[in-house]
C-alpha cells in the first residue's frame, strides 16, 4: 500500500511539472573537464563550462568547478569542491551569483569485453544562490537563498570503431541526469528540478583526451514563470591524465 501511494505521488507531480506551459528556446555549451590523478590515492578536478545562446553572442552561464579526487578500489572514486556559477537574468539584464559545495560518488562499470563503460554518478550540493532584482533603475541583490539539491548521472559510451592503429577510437554517448531538489527552499520549491537528456560521438585519444559533440535536450523547471525546454549543442572537451604514468 505504501509503494503504491508513493508510486501515485510520485506520478501526480510529474503530471504536474508537464502540465505547466513549456516555452522552447536554443543554446551552445562549451566545456572542458579535466581529471589528473597525482598519487595512487588523490586526485584534482577541474572544470569549466561557458553556456551561450544559439548565436554565440550572449552568455547566459558561466560555471567553474574544481575539486579534490579520492581514488577506491575497483573504478569507484569519491570527490568534493567547490563551484562559482554565474547566471544571465533577463528581467535585470545583469548577472547573479551562485556558490556551491559539492560531494559525489562515482562508479565505472566495463561491459562487452571492456569495450562499453557505464558510468553512475551521484553529487549532492549545497547552493547559495543569490536573489536580484530592478528598483529605481538600480540592479540590488534581495538576498541570498540556500538549497540543497541531488543529481544523478547515467552515462554510457559505446565503442563503434578503432582508428589509426588502435589509438584513437569513435565511439557514442548515451547519458540522462536529474536533479531533485531536497528540503524546504527559495531556489525552486519543486522537488524535480531539472532534466539532461543527451546524445552524442565522441573520439577517444589514447584513453587520455576525449572530443564529444552532441545534442542535450535540456528541461527545467520554474518556481514562477514557464518551463524551459532547451535544444542544446554541446561541445565538450575531456582529459583524464595519470601523472604517476607519465
Amino acid at each position: 500500500m505504501f509503494k503504491k501511494g508513493t508510486i501515485l505521488i510520485f506520478l501526480l507531480s510529474v503530471s504536474t511539472v508537464f502540465a505547466q506551459k513549456t516555452v522552447q528556446d536554443q543554446s551552445v555549451w562549451f566545456a572542458y573537464t579535466g581529471q589528473y590523478k597525482v598519487s595512487q590515492k588523490w586526485g584534482y578536478h577541474v572544470e569549466t563550462q561557458f553556456r551561450l545562446d544559439n548565436e554565440l553572442e550572449q552568455s547566459l552561464q558561466n560555471l567553474y568547478r574544481i575539486g579534490a579526487i579520492y581514488y577506491l578500489p575497483k573504478n569507484q572514486s569519491i570527490t568534493a569542491g567547490y563551484a562559482l556559477v554565474k547566471t544571465l537574468k533577463p528581467s535585470v539584464d545583469d548577472y547573479f551569483s551562485e556558490n556551491r559545495i559539492w560531494q559525489q560518488y562515482q562508479v565505472n562499470k566495463k561491459w562487452h569485453s571492456g569495450k562499453n563503460t557505464m558510468i553512475h554518478r551521484f553529487r549532492l550540493e549545497q547552493r547559495w544562490v543569490e536573489q536580484l532584482a530592478l528598483v529605481d533603475d538600480e540592479v540590488i541583490k534581495l538576498a541570498t537563498n540556500y538549497q540543497n539539491r541531488l543529481r544523478y548521472l547515467n552515462r554510457n559510451l559505446f565503442q563503434i570503431t578503432t582508428l589509426n592503429s588502435n589509438e584513437k577510437e569513435l565511439y557514442g554517448v548515451l547519458q540522462n541526469e536529474v536533479f531533485l531538489n531536497l528540503g524546504d527552499n527559495k531556489v525552486n520549491s519543486k522537488s524535480f528540478d531539472q532534466n539532461r537528456f543527451l546524445i552524442g560521438l565522441g573520439l577517444n585519444f589514447e584513453n587520455k583526451t576525449r572530443f564529444e559533440l552532441g545534442y542535450m535536450n535540456h528541461f527545467i523547471t520554474s518556481n514562477s514563470s514557464n518551463n524551459l525546454m532547451r535544444h542544446t549543442v554541446s561541445v565538450s572537451l575531456f582529459h583524464n591524465l595519470d601523472f604517476l604514468k607519465q
